[in-house]
């Protein structure tokens, strides 16, 4: 998909399709030039009640007199009131819906300060290619036959002079961060006979070929051995598909800044081990390895947009299976930070590879630390799929995550992480046990993962209700992507 800036007036523009947008009652500027080039055409088919404005209605037109473009595609916004970053996002895909319905392989949005409430030139067109990629992202790679190509090819952005540059900046960290979106969804949406712990380290490798800013060290089962990753390895004993600890370092500042740290949970496929799951919706299973997915999505974006900091990202990835060699309920290890876990339930293994990977991090002497995960089903019960879970030791950080998820209307909601939680996972036998129960389960998994973060601001984002869609749009989202990446860009300010 290719995207360019255009400054021409909107009936001037020589367009397969001109998307313009009206109110519920009103013309927005670039609406009421085309009604004046075209003698009044608009507002003759908005008196006729053929299309009233309301938010996410569409019309085509053809022909308009006196308007260069071949067809005008009329965007409801609603009223005044609803003009919000939402519907915002919700009139883009009704205007997509519509041109790729049509064939056209070229579209100009003419979309001005009235589409949405209270965001600037920059935020609308970053976020119109973010959804333009969004929307016309298709999975075909396992096809033997994919179906026929998308038309539309190339978007333009028809903005004011004065508004030029700032576009293009937009357009080239929009189209960077839909890229990494796209890369989380393709890592997501892949089986997990093909999605491994190797393929996920071969897949960092080749980003960080493909970037010289990026190096990227991957850690065998000895090695981790030998580091003292008892917890992590706890999880991989039931399969003969290794686990791997993938490191992958940006370094766009200089040696002596601290660096950001991402860590993802990449458990390629969760059967629950010895705590199997219901065979019903397991094949879903394979989007365990979302929260690793994000994060390699989100150093795409860094890479591409090279930012001014140091980011390290680190991947605990595994497969949960049952064997005669897997880790049994009651069964106690010990972790990289010489803590004793108690598992009194397998299918909890998402913060057992996470504890080792966090006490591993330190080394790194990070300003900040942020994992993603897949982890509770609770987070769904509580939050839905509309939010994600954000727990964390430390206020500013918790603050600078929300900033970034209100920004990308990638939604986050904290949850407390009060001592009061902690006893839930008292054990008689060990340091811990790494359950406590079924109330407030999100955040006792979150109480646990704090017991290894203690020297550093840490932030945990529980993906597991935002990370995949089920049902007949199956699929993955590729959040937190865009809430990673914009934290990230806030920090270069």
């Amino acid at each position: 998909m290719e995207f360019e800036i255009s400054s021409d007036v909107p009936q001037q523009l020589d367009s397969e399709c001109l998307v313009v947008a009206i109110g519920e009652g009103s013309l927005t500027a670039p609406a009421r030039a085309l009604d004046e080039a075209s003698q009044g055409a608009i507002s003759q088919v908005i008196e006729a009640g053929d299309i009233k404005g309301k938010k996410g209605q569409t019309m085509l037109l053809r022909g308009l007199p006196g308007v260069k473009a071949r067809r005008v595609l009329l965007l409801g916004l609603g009223t005044d009131e609803q003009r919000n970053d939402s519907n915002f996002q919700k009139g883009i895909k009704a205007a997509l819906t519509v041109l790729k319905s049509i064939n056209c392989t070229e579209a100009t949005f003419c979309l001005d300060d009235a589409a949405v409430n209270d965001r600037d030139c920059y935020w609308r067109t970053r976020q119109l290619v973010e959804q333009a990629v969004a929307e016309l992202y298709r999975f075909e790679q396992m096809k033997s036959k994919p179906g026929d190509p998308l038309s539309l090819a190339r978007v333009r952005i028809n903005l004011d002079e004065a508004d030029v540059e700032t576009g293009e900046v937009a357009i080239s960290e929009g189209a960077a961060l839909a890229n990494g979106v796209s890369t989380a969804r393709d890592l997501g949406n892949l089986p997990a006979n093909v999605c491994t712990p190797r393929y996920l380290a071969d897949q960092a490798r080749e980003l960080a070929e493909q970037h010289p800013s990026l190096s990227c060290q991957v850690l065998e089962e000895d090695e981790m051995r030998k580091l003292g990753m008892g917890s992590l390895l706890s999880v991989t004993a039931g399969t003969e598909e290794p686990a791997q600890l993938i490191v992958l370092e940006y370094r766009g500042a200089s040696e002596g800044d601290k660096p950001h740290v991402l860590v993802g949970k990449g458990i390629t496929f969760d059967s629950g081990g010895i705590s199997l799951k219901p065979g019903e919706a397991m094949d879903e299973m394979k989007y365990d390895m979302c929260g690793a997915a994000s994060v390699l999505g989100t150093m795409t974006a860094v890479a591409e947009m090279g930012l001014p900091l140091n980011v390290v990202a680190v991947i605990a990835a595994a497969e949960n299976l049952p064997s005669g060699h897997a880790t049994k309920p009651g069964d106690i290890v010990t972790s990289m930070s010489g803590q004793t876990i108690e598992i009194l339930n397998t299918d909890a293994e998402g913060r057992l590879v996470l504890c080792d990977a966090l006490t591993y991090v330190a080394r790194f002497n990070p300003a900040s630390v942020v994992d993603v995960a897949t982890l509770t089903g609770a987070c769904i019960l509580a939050l839905g799929h509309k939010a994600s879970g954000l727990l964390s030791n430390d206020d500013g950080l918790a603050g600078e995550l929300l900033d970034a998820a209100a920004y990308t209307t990638d939604k986050a909601w904290r949850l407390p992480l009060w001592d009061d939680y902690q006893e839930q996972l008292d054990s008689n036998f060990a340091d811990m046990q790494n359950i406590g129960g079924r109330p407030a389960g999100t955040i006792t998994a979150a109480c646990f993962l704090s017991r290894f973060t203690k020297e550093y601001r840490w932030a945990h984002l529980d993906i597991a209700g935002t990370a995949w869609q089920s049902g007949k749009q199956k699929g993955a989202t590729g959040r937190c992507v865009p809430l990673l990446t914009q934290y990230l860009i806030d920090r270069t300010a």
